[in-house]
């Protein structure tokens, strides 16, 4: 998805308009890159903006996040001034913010300008002890939703008086412990 230049203007007047940011200087910049077309152009807002080339990290007054933060190849700062100096000087140059701010999640207009973080790794949100508890847990659910179906249909042959069905049930129910352990 490409986020037009007129977008992150827009985006980013609401946000100021609508969020204190806990470092003024971080205002600077955030207004610095919407009267600058050039550099806007090159602006892009991601989540987890350290792990980019050239991340910038602000945080509003009400969310418990550093204030600030300026990642640029492996190398942060917490002073936004030397990040606005960066930024002018290489207005070229590619920059991924992150906006922290309550209930971002939620916000539709963040929404319209977020972009997907080409640079995040790809085992960062699931690890591989993640992977296997989510596994068990689906294998779980798998489990108990056959075992809660046979019952179902045990009841419904036991009412009916079908004691071919019922036969087949119970040898299927009493097959199901052994796939829950071969799972």
């Amino acid at each position: 998805m490409t986020v037009s230049v007129l977008q992150k203007k827009r985006f980013i007047n609401w946000f100021l308009n609508n969020y204190q940011l806990k470092r003024r200087e971080s205002v600077w910049i955030l207004n610095y890159l919407m009267n600058h077309e050039r550099v806007l152009k090159h602006v892009h807002f991601v989540e987890e903006a350290r792990f980019c080339p050239k991340g910038v990290i602000i945080s509003t007054k009400c969310v418990d996040d550093p204030p600030f933060r300026f990642y640029k190849e492996q190398v942060m700062t917490s002073d936004p001034e030397k990040s606005f100096h960066d930024i002018r000087l290489n207005d070229h140059e590619t920059i991924y913010i992150q906006l922290n701010f309550a209930k971002s999640y939620k916000c539709y207009r963040f929404a319209g300008v977020l972009e997907e973080n080409p640079f995040i790794p790809k085992d960062f949100y699931i690890t591989e002890k993640d992977q296997e508890t989510a596994e068990q847990l689906l294998n779980q659910a798998i489990y108990d939703f056959k075992l809660r179906k046979i019952h179902e249909e045990i009841d419904k042959a036991l009412d009916e008086g079908d004691k071919e069905r019922f036969h087949e049930l119970i040898e299927q129910l009493n097959q199901l412990p052994d796939e829950k352990c071969t799972q």
